[in-house]
């Protein structure tokens, strides 16, 4: 959508249009609403000011990208958005040329714009990255990182911080926004220069300083110290809602060539008044009854995010020596309860994955009995602490692990399809997962008493009820569920448990069936005695085939010289795409009908 030659109020009227487009949507689709809905001027006068042909739009996250989607060509299309097959809820260019980047984990967004900016100075390009990023990724170590060096090569970037929930510092009211403006204005950076010449040619050693000490004095008031000190200029903060004050301000920004921060202070949620403000239950929306506000398909059984944190509260009552951590999700883990409970032993320490680890590895060494509850897919984010501060250390730090497997509509950055195999490849590490709800109570009862590291996994949702009784975890001991004199043996591991005894019921086979329970150490008396009846063995888990369950099983077995014929139905080699989980797992063959229907042939 060409937005160029459009007045003002023209663009107002557009931002009102974009809002009830993302409304109606969400509503139907779910997705993130709160988020998107406080960006969409900030959006709309990018697209105004810089060129996106050749300006890359960067997204921090990207899920408040929506009206940057509707912009560039996909206003018809946004109501497939999150949907199986449809537009994704994040940046993604194989759908769009406009979108610069795959984006779903936080604070990235200034290292791919310092990137960019360093080929656009090799291939002597006059282009400006402009970066769009909210004041929670901003406590990531990441974005430091790439400040550090923006700071130092001075190159061309614009990055528009989008503070949503909180004052990074603050403002001075009226004068401080002026003398933020008036500091970057064509006016005051030709005056500096100015004299900072005059100053060199009439006092070449004292000049500098003097000059500097006179920017200095001014910059005091403003809220931006921080940045300045890192070498990238400042403006604001600015209404993030007035289009005129945007535009204006990044028109400034990008004709400085230089690295500047535009602080823009929003509202999330703005424009539907019952979303807006500091909301988390509004961030990442189910579908809802946008008149009212009220959720459709309410739950009527705990989910697992419920029972883990219903149990470890039970268990944190009785033990004053667990602590717990969670990285800027504490509703989406549980963990908010926690910590209303016990302030003082649990913290969310914001987008800070490696801090979160590390630190719990200390209080470990400590004594305490920490648990990292954190989500598959950003627990990869702090692998390296996982591998030299946890295991090296051999330190017994619990990682709940939330939404293992496939999440759904949030797609390939969010679903949690990898932990098994990057944490069942590290020395001193125990790997196990519970079945059902009653298992998942044993399950971290067992991980309280754990003298070294571990992992527990368990999906997004609600555990499946079974019938079999919930018996205690011993270390490395599988549980044989059913026996049979069949060939065949289904072995399911956390939620593939539930799988594996759906699809034996609708076969009607009399197959063996196993809760394989740990993944690490396995438990290879059992799976030994196992194999001498069962020749056929069937793996059922939610996570990657390579190096998952099925990859553990083989290799214990071909170090014992055993032969097996082992199907396994965990995810290919891939990154998988958004969707519902029932259509990404039929199309993958691996849901429970299509898995049936190959016991047919």
């Amino acid at each position: 959508m060409d937005i160029k030659n459009k007045t003002v109020q023209e663009l107002e009227y557009l931002s009102s249009q974009i809002r009830n487009k993302i409304i109606n949507v969400v509503s139907k689709n779910g997705g993130h609403l709160s988020s998107s809905l406080g960006a969409v001027e900030l959006i709309i006068a990018i697209h105004k000011v810089f060129d996106i042909e050749n300006d890359p739009i960067i997204f921090d996250v990207s899920h408040q990208c929506y009206a940057h989607k509707l912009l560039t060509k996909r206003w018809d299309k946004f109501k497939t958005i999150r949907q199986y097959k449809g537009l994704s809820g994040f940046s993604k260019p194989r759908e769009s040329k406009y979108d610069y980047f795959v984006s779903g984990h936080s604070s990235t967004s200034i290292s791919l714009a310092v990137g960019a900016a360093k080929a656009f100075r090799l291939n002597s390009t006059d282009n400006t990255p402009v970066v769009m990023i909210g004041d929670g990724s901003m406590s990531a170590g990441l974005v430091y990182e790439a400040l550090n060096e923006l700071g130092d090569l001075k190159l061309p970037v614009v990055i528009i911080l989008n503070d949503n929930e909180m004052s990074i510092a603050k403002p001075i009211g009226a004068i401080s926004k002026y003398l933020s403006r008036l500091l970057a204005g064509q006016t005051y950076q030709g005056f500096k220069k100015k004299v900072e010449k005059v100053l060199k040619k009439y006092s070449p050693n004292s000049g500098v300083y003097i000059a500097k000490r006179l920017e200095e004095s001014l910059k005091l008031i403003t809220p931006g110290l921080i940045f300045e000190e890192m070498g990238c200029d400042y403006i604001g903060p600015i209404d993030g809602h007035n289009i005129q004050e945007i535009i204006e301000t990044l028109k400034i920004a990008k004709a400085m060539k230089k690295p500047v921060i535009v602080h823009a202070k929003t509202v999330k949620g703005k424009g539907y008044s019952i979303a807006e403000g500091h909301h988390e239950l509004w961030h990442g929306v189910g579908p809802f009854d946008a008149s009212t506000g009220e959720f459709l398909n309410k739950r009527k059984q705990k989910d697992t995010t419920e029972v883990f944190a219903d149990c470890l509260l039970e268990l944190s009552k009785n033990n004053d020596k667990i602590v717990g951590v969670t990285a800027a999700m504490p509703n989406g883990t549980g963990v908010d309860k926690l910590i209303k409970n016990f302030p003082d032993r649990f913290w969310d320490v914001a987008i800070a994955e490696q801090h979160a680890i590390t630190s719990m590895a200390s209080m470990a060494k400590i004594g305490f009995k920490p648990f990292v509850v954190i989500y598959s897919t950003f627990l990869q984010r702090g692998f390296d602490q996982i591998v030299h501060d946890v295991c090296l250390m051999n330190l017994p730090v619990v990682f709940a692990i939330d939404r293992a497997g496939i999440v759904g509509a949030d797609g390939e950055t969010h679903q949690g399809q990898f932990d098994i195999s990057y944490l069942r490849i590290l020395p001193n590490m125990t790997i196990f997962a519970p079945r059902d709800d009653d298992t998942m109570k044993l399950a971290l009862k067992f991980a309280e008493a754990m003298k070294t590291p571990c992992a527990i996994r368990y999906p997004r949702g609600c555990f499946k009820r079974l019938e079999y009784k919930a018996n205690g975890f011993q270390i490395g001991k599988a549980e044989l569920l059913k026996e049979s004199e069949s060939k065949k043996i289904f072995v399911g591991y956390g939620s593939g448990v539930s799988k594996a005894i759906d699809v034996a019921n609708i076969i009607k086979e009399d197959v063996a069936i196993l809760d394989l329970k740990f993944v690490k150490p396995l438990d290879e008396k059992l799976l030994l005695q196992l194999q001498k009846k069962h020749k056929d063995w069937y793996v059922f888990s939610d996570s990657q085939a390579m190096g998952g369950v099925g990859s553990a099983i083989l290799e214990m077995f071909s170090k014992q010289n055993k032969i097996i014929n082992l199907k396994t139905f965990e995810y290919d080699d891939i990154y998988i795409q958004h969707g519902d989980k029932t259509s990404i797992e039929d199309e993958m063959g691996i849901s429970t009908d299509k898995i049936a229907n190959l016991f047919d042939k």
